[in-house]
C-alpha cells in the first residue's frame, strides 16, 4: 500500500468509506463477515462465486453450521474445530480445509480469521479465504498479507478513534485519561505526556498498566528545565526534533543532563526495552512530547509503528492546545461572572442569599447572573437572568445587561415589566448578544409587613415560593418575549402576589432542572420537592442543600437567588406558643 508521505496526503484514500467499499468488493480472495454470534452480515461477490452461494441465502446463518465439513460432508464436531475455536475465542487463525459450496461438493480453501473491534469492544470477525488449497507457500503468504492489512487497518481505527475521543471534550485532564485508555495496552505498555507551560516543562500524564497506580502517580510532576545543550531524545523533541525510536542501548546510555536523567530514570524503571518519543503539536509549535515505552522485549516498536505515533501526536498536540487554549478562555468568562455579582442589600428584615455554581471542568461558562439592590422608592429589587450563549463573549453580554438594566431600574420607578421592555430595546444598541431570558421583580411593603411580590418574566424559569409549612408553587405569571427577539411592539405584563411571612422565593437559572437524559417537568418537580423539604432551613443552609440535592450532570452555571420573608409581629407571637398561621396562596396557582 501506498506509504505515508511528509503533507500527509498518501494515506488520505484510505480513510474514506468507497475505498473500502472498492476493496471489499474487488478482493480476489472471498471475504464474510460476521458478527458477534458468528452469523454472517456480509459476504464480497469473490466469496459468492467461490461457495456457490448469493449473499442474500448466507445472511444470518452461521457461518461455521453453514460451511465448515467434515470430508464425508458432516458438520466437524465442536472440538477440536479449529475454526469454530477462532470464532468463539475471537482468535486470529489460519487453516488449509474444506468448505461446503450451494452445489453440495466440499470445496478446498485456506482460510484466514481475524477479530473486529472497536475501543476495545469486540464487534465480530472477518474471515478470508481462497478456493487454492494447495500451494502451501501460497497460504503463507496470503497470510502474511492479510495480517498486514489488518495491522493497517487497525492503525488507521486507533487514528480515527483518537481522534474522535479527543474531539469530544474541552477538557486537558479528561483528553489525556481519553488518550491513555486507547494507547495503553493496544499500543503500548506506559505512556508519558509533557507539556510546554510558562511554569517550565509539566509531567502532566503517566499511563500504565492496571495496580500501578502509585507508580503513575511518582512519576508525574514538574520536570527539569531544558538544557540546550543535551543531546538527550526527549530534549531534541521538546526542541521541534523528528520522533525518536529507541531500543536498548539507546536507553541505557548515562544521561548528559537532568532532564535527560529523569526520562532515563523513567524508562529503565520501567523496564523498558523500546520506546518511541515524538513531539505533541505541528513543526512550527510544539507543545510538548509524548513518550510510549514496551516492556517485552519480543515486540519491540518499528518504523512503521514510529509514523503511526507521529500521526497521533500531531493530532494530540493540537487537541491540548485547544484544550489549554479553552480553559484560560473558561478562567477569565468565570472571574468576570464573579466579579459581576455583587454583594447582596440586607433590607430591613428581609434576608436574602445568592449561589453563584460555575459549569463542571470541561464545560463552557455561560451567562448566568443575579442582582438585588434597593430601589429610590424602598422597594427591593431582584434580578435573575441568563444570556443564551456558552463562551466569553456571553460572559460580556452578561455584564452589559446586568449594568444597563440595574441603571434602568434606579432611575425609572415604574412597574418591572417597563423597565424590561426599555431593556429590551437597548439590547441592539449596547450588546451583541442574540437573545437573554431575566427577571425583574420588586419586594414591596413596610418593614413589618405584609410584603408583596411584583414581577415580570422575559422568558425566564418560573421562581418558586415555598411556605413554611412544606408547599410550593411556581409562580408562572408575568410570562413575557425573551430578550433580544426584535418584537419591541409587544409588551410585558406584570404579575402580583402576597408573600406569607416566613416563605421563601427562590430565583434560579436552568442549569439547576435541566440535566441531560431527563424532561424539564422531571427537573422542576424535583426543585420542587427538595425545596419544600427545606422550607424551614435557615436561608444559607437552605441555598446550600437545594445545590447539594440536584442531581449532577449538567453542563451549564448555576445561579440562585433567595429571599427569606419575616414573621409579622402576630406571626412571631404565634410561633412563640407553637401556634402555625395558615397560609393562603392566590387561587389559581399552581401547587405541586
Amino acid at each position: 500500500m501506498a506509504q505515508s508521505t511528509s503533507d500527509g496526503q498518501g494515506r488520505w484514500w484510505a480513510t474514506q468509506p468507497e475505498f473500502w467499499r472498492e476493496v471489499f468488493d474487488h478482493l480476489g480472495a472471498g471475504v464474510a463477515v460476521l458478527d458477534s454470534s458468528d452469523r454472517i452480515i456480509a459476504v464480497n461477490p469473490a466469496a459468492e462465486e467461490l461457495l456457490d452461494r448469493t449473499a442474500s441465502a448466507m445472511s444470518g446463518q452461521n457461518f461455521h453450521d453453514l460451511l465448515h465439513r467434515h470430508a464425508d460432508d458432516a458438520t466437524l464436531p465442536d472440538q477440536p474445530c479449529r475454526l469454530l475455536t477462532a470464532l468463539t475465542r475471537h482468535i486470529r487463525a489460519r487453516e488449509v480445509d474444506r468448505f461446503l459450496g450451494g452445489d453440495g461438493y466440499l470445496t478446498p480453501v485456506i482460510w484466514f480469521s481475524d477479530t473486529v473491534t472497536r475501543n476495545g469492544e469486540v464487534l465480530g470477525m472477518t474471515v478470508l479465504f481462497t478456493g487454492d488449497a494447495t500451494d502451501r507457500e501460497a497460504a503463507d503468504d496470503l497470510a502474511a498479507h492479510v495480517t498486514a492489512l489488518a495491522d493497517l487497518t487497525d492503525r488507521l481505527a486507533l487514528v480515527a478513534e483518537i481522534a474522535t475521543a479527543l474531539a469530544q471534550t474541552l477538557d486537558t485532564e479528561e483528553a489525556l485519561a481519553r488518550l491513555g485508555r486507547l494507547l495503553v495496552p493496544r499500543l503500548a505498555d506506559w505512556v508519558a505526556i509533557d507539556l510546554r507551560t510558562d511554569e517550565g516543562i509539566q509531567r502532566v500524564a503517566v499511563i500504565g498498566p492496571e495496580g500501578r497506580d502509585a507508580e503513575q502517580e511518582a512519576w508525574r510532576g514538574p520536570l527539569p528545565a531544558l538544557d540546550q545543550h543535551s543531546r538527550s531524545s526527549l530534549v531534541r523533541v521538546l526542541h521541534g526534533g523528528e520522533p525518536v525510536l529507541m531500543g536498548p542501548g539507546d536507553i541505557a546510555p548515562p544521561p548528559d543532563s537532568p532532564l535527560a536523567a529523569v526520562q532515563t530514570g523513567f524508562l529503565q524503571a520501567l523496564g523498558a526495552t523500546s520506546a518511541v518519543i515524538v513531539p505533541l503539536g505541528t513543526v512550527r509549535r510544539v507543545t510538548g512530547a509524548l513518550t510510549l515505552a514496551r516492556t517485552d522485549a519480543a515486540r519491540p516498536f518499528d518504523a512503521a509503528e514510529v509514523s503511526l505515533i507521529g500521526d497521533i501526536g500531531r493530532r494530540v498536540g493540537l487537541a491540548i492546545d485547544n484544550t489549554l487554549r479553552f480553559g484560560r478562555q473558561r478562567q477569565i468568562a468565570e472571574a468576570m461572572q464573579r466579579n459581576l455579582l455583587t454583594a447582596l442589600p440586607q433590607p430591613g428584615r428581609l434576608r436574602l442569599a445568592a449561589r453563584y455554581q460555575p459549569a463542571p471542568v470541561g464545560s463552557q461558562v455561560g451567562g448566568d447572573w443575579y442582582d438585588a439592590f434597593l430601589l429610590r422608592d424602598g422597594a427591593t429589587a431582584l434580578v435573575i437572568g441568563d444570556v443564551i450563549g456558552h463562551d466569553l463573549a456571553a460572559a460580556a453580554g452578561m455584564a452589559q445587561l446586568h449594568g444597563m438594566l440595574r441603571a434602568l431600574a434606579w432611575d425609572r420607578t415604574g412597574p418591572p415589566s417597563a423597565i424590561i421592555d426599555r431593556l429590551d430595546q437597548a439590547v441592539p444598541v449596547i450588546t451583541k448578544v442574540p437573545l437573554a431570558t431575566a427577571i425583574l421583580a420588586r419586594i414591596e411593603g413596610p418593614d413589618e409587613g405584609p410584603w408583596q411580590l411584583r414581577w415580570t418574566n422575559a422568558g425566564h424559569p418560573p421562581p418558586l415560593l415555598v411556605t413554611p409549612d412544606g408547599r410550593a408553587e411556581y409562580l408562572e405569571q408575568g410570562q413575557g418575549l425573551l430578550l433580544g427577539t426584535g418584537l419591541s411592539d409587544v409588551s410585558r405584563p406584570d404579575a402580583t402576589v402576597p408573600l406569607p411571612p416566613r416563605s421563601t422565593l427562590l430565583f434560579y437559572t436552568d442549569g439547576l432542572i435541566e440535566v441531560p437524559g431527563t424532561d424539564l417537568d422531571t427537573g422542576m418537580g424535583r426543585l420542587r420537592r427538595h425545596a419544600a423539604a427545606l422550607a424551614c432551613h435557615p436561608l444559607d443552609e437552605f441555598c446550600d442543600h437545594v445545590l447539594a440535592r440536584m442531581p449532577p450532570g449538567t453542563a451549564d452555571d448555576i445561579a440562585l437567588l433567595a429571599v427569606r420573608i419575616p414573621a409579622t409581629s402576630d406571626d412571631r407571637g404565634a410561633s412563640r406558643h407553637g401556634v402555625e398561621e395558615p397560609v393562603t396562596l392566590l387561587p389559581g396557582h399552581r401547587l405541586w
